[in-house]
């Protein structure tokens, strides 16, 4: 992983929630576009709704392994919790004060927070602390997805909320096993004393249940009695959920069959091009020749690129008193952006043909289970918005990554017919991916392989040694193309 630029996470809150089936990465971005480059149009939301301790948790993860859809916001209502004052944090140490009730949570962020989330926007949530009672000064982001698994005590209790949920699920648990778990769950992770756990049980948290909570049982779609999961509620759940959300969860089709698109510029394959390519696709080639021929070939795909720039006529006095003819790129800046981690490697060359060039970058890492890109990280020089953008991959295998670089540069007004995907090697289900989605988006590298395996390798490609990350690490030190990475 990266040790760069994240902060390393708590160990109550991973970046991952694993279930018997998958991992589902909470961490990154996933995809919050379809496979013709166009945002969705609202997350489908499940509300979860059952008394404290119940095992909403434990149903939430046995609907993610149902669903079998990778993208998958789980949100808990804990995190809206009240910032206490001085008076109420008093309460909350001697176990006087009522975390049960409708006023201890903060309705209004909560409405709006899951409104966006439903438009498949990315939100702040905040962190609350259940030591200090108050809320941590860093919130956590949260972005949009295809299923938006929203859990509480109180999920149920306020009519706005009741809007935003398309399904609702009522965990019923019995009372007693709920306080046991309670009370083992306050004890370890909220470094509470047994006596005063069954004080605020018996003061709050059973009254609340039944004026608050369990009426709410009527507004149910589905009841999970005794928090058991059986199959006749999966196979409900599935039957109710499948036919909204699953036609999402593929971002790229092969579109084999049809003709290289129109925006597609491969290099005109002269004898050195060739030469190159037979360098850097073999695999008995050392570093230090696969460094050198491929900032090379690099280099040459640049010149390439530049030409499709517009040029407007301009003349210029020469020493001798003449008069030139010449051309002169038409339009604003240039703008670098790197796929990381490979397409960092394309930089050094970029820099090395256009002086003064602004460089960004976009971290974009597969998540393995699903097969899905997610967004870890994102740097974009500021007023990006009118330049032409020159987007960097050393290879473009499905298209995935790529389709989410191009949408992120969309999202910050950057013209679609102003970017130029770059990469050395591509095969042609991620040129057709890519075309069909965004069209105008120029589309430029040195070659075009025509399958992809299902390690997603480019056949016959440039090899596994080759933009691996370990190469990649081994590449950008050599060539001192990266400040402030690091790959452990």
């Amino acid at each position: 992983l990266l040790g760069w630029p994240f902060k390393p996470c708590s160990k109550t809150e991973p970046p991952l929630l694993r279930t018997n089936k998958r991992t589902i990465y909470t961490a990154g971005r996933p995809p919050w576009y379809n496979v013709t480059g166009t945002t969705f149009k609202e997350a489908f939301v499940i509300g979860l709704c059952g008394g404290s301790a119940s095992g909403k948790t434990t149903v939430a993860n046995k609907i993610i392994e149902a669903l079998d859809v990778p993208w998958v916001v789980l949100l808990s209502m804990d995190s809206f919790y009240k910032v206490l004052n001085k008076e109420e944090q008093e309460l909350a140490a001697k176990n006087e004060y009522n975390f049960d009730h409708p006023d201890a949570f903060d309705f209004e962020l909560l409405v709006t927070v899951l409104r966006k989330l439903k438009k498949g926007k990315s939100i702040k949530v905040p962190v609350y602390d259940f030591t200090s009672h108050c809320r941590r000064k860093e919130w956590k982001t949260v972005y949009g997805a295809n299923v938006v698994i929203f859990e509480g005590i109180l999920a149920f209790a306020n009519k706005e909320l009741l809007k935003l949920l398309d399904m609702k699920v009522f965990v019923d648990t019995d009372s007693d096993i709920r306080l046991i778990r309670r009370l083992k769950r306050d004890i370890s992770q909220r470094g509470r004393d047994i006596s005063g756990i069954i004080k605020q049980y018996n003061k709050f948290v059973k009254p609340a249940f039944e004026q608050y909570i369990e009426p709410t049982v009527q507004v149910a779609d589905i009841v999970v009695p005794r928090g058991q999961w059986s199959s006749s509620i999966r196979s409900c759940l599935y039957e109710l959920v499948y036919v909204c959300v699953r036609h999402r969860s593929a971002l790229a089709s092969a579109h084999q069959g049809q003709p290289l698109p129109k925006t597609l510029s491969v290099m005109e394959s002269t004898p050195q091009v060739r030469g190159m390519h037979t360098i850097i696709r073999n695999k008995e080639t050392n570093r230090d020749e696969f460094i050198f021929y491929s900032k090379r070939l690099m280099r040459l795909l640049i010149e390439h690129a530049l030409s499709f720039l517009p040029l407007k006529p301009v003349s210029v006095e020469t020493p001798q008193g003449g008069v030139y003819e010449g051309k002169r790129l038409s339009g604003n800046r240039i703008t670098g952006v790197s796929i990381l981690r490979a397409g960092e490697t394309m930089e050094q060359a970029l820099m090395a043909v256009c002086k003064d060039i602004r460089l960004g970058k976009i971290l974009i890492q597969t998540n393995h289970d699903t097969g899905e890109p997610e967004l870890h990280y994102l740097r974009l020089p500021k007023d990006i918005s009118e330049d032409y953008v020159i987007l960097m991959d050393s290879t473009v295998s499905t298209g995935a990554a790529a389709l989410m670089a191009v949408r992120v540069l969309l999202d910050h007004d950057v013209a679609e017919d102003k970017i130029f995907l770059l990469s050395l090697l591509m095969a042609e289900m991620g040129v057709h991916s890519v075309a069909y989605a965004f069209p105008k988006v120029r589309i430029i590298t040195t070659a075009v392989d025509k399958e992809v395996n299902d390690q997603f390798h480019i056949i016959p490609g440039i090899g596994d040694r080759s933009f691996t990350p370990c190469s990649i690490g081994c590449i950008m030190y050599e060539l001192k193309f990266f400040a402030g990475l690091h790959l452990v």
